[in-house]
C-alpha cells in the first residue's frame, strides 16, 4: 500500500493532510503468514463487515427454500456465518424496460416483491438470526446482539415510475440508497451504457429525476451513482445537499470500464464527502486478465452443457429469455453447470491467472491514495455477477481482511473500509432529512 507523504509536506499542508488522512505511516513490519492470519482473525471479529451490494432472487425467500439453508447463492446465512459477513445490503434490483405505464407498473411490482422477500426473511423466516436495520445505530445494536444485519438498497429508480411519492414509500419499506438508472436510460437519468454509442436521453438527469433527487434528500435516502452516466453524476452532486455514494464501482484508472469512476469523478466524490464502495467484479477490476481466464472457463462450461444436452447462454442471452424459461435456465446453470465447472477448473493446472482478491485490494489501495481512507468502502455484487478468486462468496469474506492486513492497513482503517465510511454518509444524509423536517 502506497501512502507516501513526507512529514515535512504534511506540516506544510496540514489541513489538507488531515482532511484526507493521507498521513505518513511506518511501513508494516514483516509478518509471517501465521501472524497475518492471527491478526486478521482478531480484526475481522472486532469490526462490523458491511457489503453494500448483494442481489437477491425472490425464489430463495420462501418457506421451503430460503437463506437459512446453504443454497447455491453466494450469500445466505450459513455462508455469512462461515465468512463473517455481518451486514449484506440486499438489493431491490429492476432491469430497465419500456418507459411507459405498463413498464412502470411491472417494475413497481418487481420492486415490491423484493421488498416483501427481504421483510419475510427478517420477520418470519429467520428473525432469530437476522434483523432489518434502517439506521447506523440499529445496525450496530443488532450486530452487537450477535445477529446478522439486513439493509436495503435500490438498484434502478425505474420502479418509481412517474410518481415521486414512491421514493418515500420505498424509504418507509427500508430502502436507504437508490440509483436512478441501471443498464439503459431510465425516465430519471441517463445510464453509463450510453458511452457505447454516445446516445443520450436526457443529457444527464430528466426534470423528473431532479425532483427525485430533491425527494431523496428530503426523506433521507442516499443517492447512488454507480450506474448513471458521468454527466448525470455531476448534476446529482451539484443538486444534492448531502454526500452521495457509489454502491459498487471501482477505479477507472486501473480498469477502463464505464462502470468505474475516473479520476475526475473520484475528486468529485472526495469534495462531496461521499464514499466509493469498491466492487469485487472481475471485469471491472482487470478486464484483460478476466477475459483470458473467462475464455477458458466458458469453454469448460460449454462442454459440460453440451454433454448434458443444455444450450449454454451468456448473461445477456439468458436475461432475454421469457420469465419461465429464464428461471428454468438459471436453476440448471446455478445448481448443475456451475458446480460441475468449478470441479473441472480445480483439476486444471494450465489456466491463465484468475482475477483475485489481490486485484480487488489494488483498487482499494488506489482509491485510498487518490481520495483518502475516509471515502472508500467495500462491495461484492454477489449474486449479480460479482465475486473474485478468494472472495467468491460470503463464506470467504475474511480473505479480504487478510489481504488488507497483509498490506499494512490498521484495525481503525479496516473498520472504516468495511463499514465506518458508508455508515457515516448514511448518518449525514439522515441527519439532513431530520433537520429539514424539524
Amino acid at each position: 500500500m502506497i501512502r507516501s507523504i513526507t512529514i515535512t509536506a504534511c506540516l506544510l499542508a496540514m489541513f489538507s493532510c488531515q482532511e484526507t488522512k493521507k498521513k505518513e505511516v511506518e511501513p508494516p513490519k514483516e509478518m509471517t503468514e501465521a501472524e497475518v492470519l492471527t491478526k486478521a482473525k482478531e480484526i475481522h471479529s472486532n469490526v462490523m463487515t458491511l457489503d453494500t451490494h448483494c442481489d437477491i432472487n425472490v425464489d430463495n425467500f420462501t418457506d421451503t427454500v430460503n437463506y437459512t439453508q446453504n443454497l447455491a447463492s453466494q450469500v445466505n446465512l450459513p455462508k455469512m456465518q462461515e465468512g463473517g459477513l455481518d451486514v449484506p445490503w440486499f438489493v431491490v434490483y429492476t432491469g430497465q424496460g419500456e418507459l411507459n405505464e405498463e413498464g412502470y407498473k411491472a417494475a413497481y411490482e418487481n420492486a415490491m416483491s423484493k421488498f416483501d422477500a427481504i421483510h419475510k426473511l427478517c420477520e418470519e423466516i429467520a428473525p432469530d438470526q437476522i434483523q432489518l436495520a434502517t439506521t447506523s445505530q440499529e445496525a450496530r445494536d443488532i450486530w452487537k446482539s450477535g445477529k446478522k444485519v439486513a439493509m436495503i438498497g435500490i438498484e434502478n429508480g425505474y420502479p418509481v415510475g412517474t410518481d415521486v411519492s414512491n421514493v418515500e414509500k420505498f424509504y418507509n419499506l427500508g430502502g436507504r440508497y437508490m440509483s436512478l438508472a441501471h443498464n439503459g436510460h431510465s425516465q430519471l437519468s441517463d445510464s453509463n451504457t450510453g458511452e457505447a454509442d454516445d446516445v443520450w436521453l436526457h443529457n444527464g438527469l430528466s426534470d423528473l429525476g431532479k425532483e427525485v433527487i430533491a425527494e431523496m434528500n428530503r426523506v433521507g435516502m442516499m443517492i447512488d451513482v454507480s450506474h448513471p452516466s458521468k454527466e448525470a453524476m455531476r448534476q446529482m452532486i451539484e443538486m444534492s445537499e448531502t454526500p452521495i455514494i457509489a454502491s459498487h464501482s471501482s477505479a477507472r484508472a486501473l480498469c477502463n470500464h464505464s462502470r468505474n469512476l475516473d479520476d475526475e469523478q473520484l475528486q468529485w466524490m472526495q469534495d462531496n464527502g461521499g464514499v466509493v464502495q469498491t466492487v469485487a467484479f472481475k471485469s471491472y477490476l482487470n478486464t484483460e486478465k478476466n477475459d483470458a481466464y473467462q475464455a477458458e472457463a466458458n469453454q469448460v462450461i460449454k462442454n459440460i452443457a453440451d454433454s448434458l444436452g443444455v444450450t449454454w447462454l451468456d448473461r445477456s442471452a439468458a436475461r432475454a429469455l421469457p420469465e419461465a424459461e429464464r428461471k428454468a435456465y438459471y436453476e440448471t446453470y446455478t445448481n448443475v453447470l456451475l458446480p460441475a465447472q468449478k470441479k473441472k477448473l480445480a483439476e486444471r493446472t494450465d489456466l491463465p491467472p484468475a482475477v483475485d482478491v489481490t486485484d480487488f485490494i489494488d483498487h482499494i489501495d488506489y482509491l485510498v491514495e487518490k481520495i483518502g481512507i475516509d471515502h472508500v468502502g467495500i462491495s461484492s455484487d454477489f449474486d449479480g455477477g460479482g465475486g473474485v478468486e478468494g472472495w467468491s462468496d460470503a463464506s470467504e469474506t475474511m480473505n479480504v481482511t487478510i489481504e488488507l492486513v497483509r498490506r499494512g492497513y490498521t484495525q481503525e482503517e479496516i473498520e472504516q473500509l468495511w463499514s465506518g465510511n458508508l455508515l457515516r454518509v448514511l448518518d449525514e444524509v439522515q441527519a439532513y432529512a431530520a433537520e429539514q423536517k424539524s
